[in-house]
């Protein structure tokens, strides 16, 4: 059961698609190193902060819907995260030194969830 003192966030973890691009781009054994240091580092974060982090999900294709109509779409979202946290800023300041920082030009938005 949640606390009921903490609020809920949306953690979104953007990487530019030029930048995901040129990485598909990048020696297939490079990628393969560099993707395994990555996972581990996230492993120790997730681990850390495991009591904050309530679920953490890839983002698929997109699809936008306009008045227009529906269409393919692209977006810099390439994870979620839900988290919990007292404040705000707090919910940020756990995502300082999060392992997705190290991908060029990555970047984390933090926000908060009101109920409707």
């Amino acid at each position: 059961m949640a606390d009921s003192n903490l609020k809920k966030f949306i953690a979104l973890y953007l990487v530019p698609a030029s930048v995901m691009a040129d990485w598909a781009k990048t020696d297939p054994e490079h990628r393969k190193t560099e993707e395994q240091k990555m996972q581990a580092a996230w492993g120790k974060w997730m681990g850390d902060h495991a009591k904050m982090v309530l679920s953490t999900e890839a983002a698929g294709k997109t699809k936008r819907v306009t008045a227009q109509g529906v269409s393919d779409g692209k977006n810099e979202i390439i994870l979620y995260s839900f988290v919990e946290a007292e404040s705000h800023e707090d919910a940020a300041k756990a995502f300082e030194n999060h392992p997705h920082l190290q991908i060029p030009q990555a970047s984390i938005e933090v926000m908060y969830v009101r109920p409707m």
